[in-house]
Order: structure tokens, then sequence, then C-alpha cells
């Protein structure tokens, strides 16, 4: 996996590029998983200001907490929903966009974190840091996309990325080296491990992000920055300020 630094410098412009990662012509398949924390923290708020897009979520995560077979402290897959891109982006705009819902919401998970005893996170380490990945508990947002094969893509629903080519003969040779690779290569968008520092400490206090938001992919590097550079202009980001 290649690590691609999005240039999302505030809590709103990384909720954009999420929702514009699964909203293009080149996505095959998605996992999403994330911990009923992270759900049951995201709705938290009640009444008008409740995302619709949880519905079903909420209801899942109200029956898993009350669960008494399932250990809040444990690893069990039953803590994690298997998320839409939908579900995914409402959780994250809840931890990411400055307002009472996300003060309510990180403070809904802190307290829902302190009940299984994990220490709250340390406010002067780094988010979205990949030396850190393997320590992340609870895991709360483990999240992918799967593009089409160079194989799959249709020569005029998909000219664009085979157009990002040098020329035809070029996009054969990609597509044949793909088939035959082994391992097989798979081209994909998967979010940095997010755990509580990632939801709760993602942005500082006047809403800015504290660390580079870091996108690893795989894939033939010509198409995977055809579609990256498109999902960058989808999400409109623009570069930072200096």
């Amino acid at each position: 996996m290649i690590g691609q630094e999005i240039d999302a410098f505030d809590g709103p412009s990384l909720v954009r590029f999420v929702r514009a990662l699964g909203q293009h012509r080149y996505v095959s398949s998605r996992l999403h998983l994330v911990h009923v924390f992270a759900v049951a923290a995201a709705c938290s708020s009640s009444g008008e200001e409740a995302d619709p897009a949880l519905a079903e979520a909420k209801l899942w995560a109200a029956g898993v907490l009350a669960d008494p077979e399932i250990d809040r402290a444990s690893k069990d897959e039953r803590l994690h929903r298997r998320a839409t891109d939908a579900e995914l982006v409402a959780v994250l705009s809840a931890f990411w966009t400055p307002g009472e819902r996300r003060e309510r919401a990180a403070l809904a998970l802190a307290e829902m974190l302190i009940e299984i005893d994990v220490p709250a996170p340390d406010l002067e380490a780094v988010p979205f840091d990949e030396s850190a990945e393997e320590d992340v508990f609870p895991l709360l947002v483990d999240a992918g996309w799967e593009l089409l094969p160079l194989g799959g893509l249709d020569r005029e629903r998909h000219k664009g990325a085979i157009g990002a080519f040098e020329d035809e003969l070029a996009f054969d040779v990609a597509k044949f080296e793909e088939e035959n690779a082994v391992p097989q290569t798979v081209t994909l968008h998967e979010l940095p491990a997010l755990g509580a520092i990632e939801l709760l400490a993602a942005l500082d206090a006047d809403g800015a992000a504290r660390a580079p938001f870091v996108l690893w992919t795989s894939g033939n590097e010509t198409y995977v920055d055809y579609v990256l550079r498109g999902i960058v202009r989808a999400a409109k980001l623009e570069p930072r300020e200096t």
C-alpha cells in the first residue's frame, strides 16, 4: 500500500473527501466496519439533528449495547457493523463537523471508553499515525473501497481513466500485467485506522486538522492517480493557505 497525503485541512473537508471516495464510477465494492461506540456516540444527538442515514444503525447499536453476552471491552466481531457509505459519512460527520453535535458525540464516546477502562487519548499524540495503528483499541472505523480492475473498465463509461494512459498500447500492457500478477493486483482505497484520537482529537480548537490525512492505495499508479485526482476535485479540496 502507498500512502497518499490528502490536503483536507479541516473537518468538513475530511467529510467531503470520504463522501467522494464512494461516489465515483470506478468503485467496485466497499467494506466499512464501524464500532458500536462510534455509531451510538454519533447518534447521541436527538430530534431534528439526528441523521436519518443512521436510523437502522442506531437500532443495531441499541441492541448490541443491551446484549449481556457481548463484552464491550473485547474484540468481539459483533461490536462492529458493516456500514454503508452513507452511514460511514454520517458517523464521521458527527465527529468532524464543528458544533454542538460534535461536542455531544465526543462526550458520549469518551464516556463509553471510560466504561471499558480505555484511557482518554493523548491529545499531544498525532492522529492518523501509521506507526500506531497496531495499538489502536478499540478500532472505531475500518473502511475501504475496491476499485474496478483495469480489465473491468468499459471503453466508453470509463474512457477518462483509459485515456490517462500514454496510449492504448500502454493501457493494454498495464491491463495484461494486472491480470497476470502473482499475487493478484487489487486496486484499493483505504482510510487510515480510526481510533479514539482520530474521532475525538483529529481537529484542533479552531476545527483545523492536526495532522495530514493519508489515504492508502494500491494498484496501477496511472489508474490510481487519475481516480484520486477526480475524487479531490469532487470533494472541492483547495490547497491549504500558507
